[in-house]
């Protein structure tokens, strides 16, 4: 990297107004300029603890309503196929935000093919969102023996509505590359789609004890993968010493 993008590299992240929840974070080549060379300040492996530490109040947060939502449907009995019905609404939208985001991370920080960009925008949306929203909240209804557990693969299921959002979402985070997106709204989708996932696994079974527990999936199932999702997975496949510029990035974060 050369001294003139190293001092880019310092100005920009001197002069970057501080984060207000947005998604906007310092790539490993950015964190190698204020370093010093072969000197990182910690890799990936710190940048999974930071963000995590920094997004754990908004899970919390998220985690907050689907409480109140859960608590809502148990006392008012409401049936599983209102969840179901909220379910392919809130997972596919996740799905739509996640791939923006994660596919506009990629751009701005790697600048690689299009293809490379395609794929990273689709495994770290589609993969991870299904985790989230569904292989982690199915494991919470197996361990809590509800009723009518089972797992709904978005991608698979209902393969003509999330797979286009996801495509739409690559499409909207390659051409119009942006990431200062309002981190709690990504979170609260995503605990709504794990809320969904569950209650309408539910049945009779639906009592007020299943909360706090459900409440504990809710929040793992959120917090992990949605944090890997948007900035440590594309972040994984950035060479070192290839970021775009700052101005490019200054870009991505208006």
């Amino acid at each position: 990297m050369s001294l003139s993008t190293k001092d880019e590299l310092r100005e920009h992240e001197r002069t970057a107004p501080p984060d207000k929840g947005g998604l906007r974070v310092r790539s490993p080549a950015a964190e190698e300029s204020t370093a010093g060379p072969g000197r990182t300040t910690g890799g990936i492996p710190m940048l999974v603890l930071r963000q995590l530490k920094n997004h754990a109040p908004f899970t919390l947060a998220g985690t907050a309503t689907g409480i109140l939502i859960m608590a809502a449907i148990i006392v008012t009995e409401t049936p599983p196929s209102l969840s179901h019905r909220l379910f392919w609404i809130t997972h596919p939208l996740h799905v739509l935000l996640s791939a923006l985001v994660t596919t506009a991370m990629y751009e701005l920080h790697g600048r690689r093919s299009l293809g490379a960009t395609f794929l990273v925008g689709y495994v770290g949306s589609i993969g991870i969102a299904t985790l989230s929203d569904s292989i982690m909240p199915y494991a919470g209804e197996w361990l809590l023996d509800l009723q009518n557990r089972d797992v709904h693969i978005g991608f698979i299921e209902k393969w003509w509505l999330v797979n286009p959002l996801a495509f739409l979402g690559i499409a909207l985070g390659f051409f119009w590359p942006r990431t200062k997106v309002p981190h709690a709204g990504h979170v609260l989708l995503s605990t709504w789609a794990s809320l969904f996932h569950m209650t309408m696994a539910m049945g009779d079974s639906a009592s007020l004890g299943v909360i706090l527990p459900g409440a504990l999936f809710l929040f793992l199932a959120v917090w992990v993968p949605c944090c890997t999702s948007d900035i440590v997975f594309p972040l994984l496949f950035v060479k070192r010493g290839g970021p775009a510029s700052a101005t490019d990035r200054a870009r991505g974060e208006a």
